[in-house]
């Protein structure tokens, strides 16, 4: 089963909340900076799939080196970093 979003959002924020309602149900409004990437259901398989979705989506190519972030602002971050240090 492939996931698709059913919109474009404009950052990654926008992509895990549209990702985890969309995979999981859970409430957009849940998934803020702080929140537990666990917490809202989130376990490794979850987190390889969300990883793929910001390579197609963003057209960046994840290492397999990373540290797996624990929050939502972790996740946020380090696919901001990632973005804009693959258009420079």
């Amino acid at each position: 089963m492939t996931f698709r979003l059913k919109s474009a959002p404009m950052d990654c924020i926008g992509l895990i909340r549209e990702f985890l309602e969309d995979r999981l149900g859970v409430a957009p409004e849940r998934v803020v900076p702080a929140a537990l990437l666990g917490e809202l259901g989130v376990d490794s398989l979850m987190m390889l799939e969300l990883m793929f979705e910001f390579e197609d989506r963003f057209g960046i190519k994840l290492s397999s080196d990373l540290k797996t972030p624990k929050t939502v602002g972790e996740l946020v971050t380090l696919m901001d970093g990632l973005i804009a240090e693959q258009k420079s």
